[in-house]
């Protein structure tokens, strides 16, 4: 059993995550978000922290006892980045999971789209400072970098960092299914970046 703290639980991807986790794990979660109050927990494995990313004491609350940090956020995730990170370092939690997008190496081939790699979408640039902050840290961290998200099932393929990504697509579901793997095994893709995508 792995306590998991979910930063950004009401997302599209956090639910997703805390999903597969109450379906398929032991784990017991936090549920991290500005409106974690609203959420309907099963209070045996759940708890729920309202809170800001960006308040220190928010953050230092939500990670006492954890095990593992999952973000999925949107807004300035450099910024974000280094809260959690630094956050992390003052309570001694090591392993980071955090979600940012696929083209921030521009590893993105013509094949796929390279129009949606950094260098042609400068909205890309704080999903490249976020990864930029967590690299440069000490934390046994894995960087996500999922393709545009769809419904359906479980199907994905890895990319790691220096590869080039290999399709459009991914499923939220195997989003989920990876980082619930992730969390399983803290040695898998440690102090790595990893691509996902839907099989062409």
């Amino acid at each position: 059993m792995t306590n998991v703290l979910i930063i950004g639980a009401t997302g599209t991807v956090g639910s997703a995550v805390r999903q597969t986790l109450l379906d398929e794990t032991s784990d017991r979660l936090t549920l991290f978000s500005r409106s974690a109050d609203r959420l309907n927990i099963d209070s045996s494995r759940e708890k729920a922290i309202s809170g800001s990313v960006t308040n220190d004491a928010d953050l230092d609350k939500a990670l006492q006892g954890q095990d593992v940090v999952f973000a999925a956020l949107s807004g300035n995730l450099g910024n974000f980045a280094k809260h959690i990170v630094d956050a992390m370092d003052r309570n001694g939690v090591k392993r980071l999971l955090f979600i940012t997008s696929m083209g921030i190496y521009n590893e993105i081939p013509a094949s796929v789209g390279a129009s949606g790699n950094l260098r042609s979408n400068p909205v890309l640039q704080t999903y490249r400072d976020a990864a930029d902050v967590i690299e440069a840290s000490d934390l046994n961290y894995t960087i996500i970098r999922p393709g545009w998200f769809t419904s359906g099932p479980v199907d994905y393929e890895v990319t790691h960092k220096g590869q080039p990504f290999g399709g459009h697509d991914v499923s939220v579901s195997s989003i989920a299914d990876a980082v619930k793997k992730l969390i399983a095994d803290p040695n898998l893709d440690s102090r790595d970046s990893i691509g996902l995508n839907t099989p062409e």
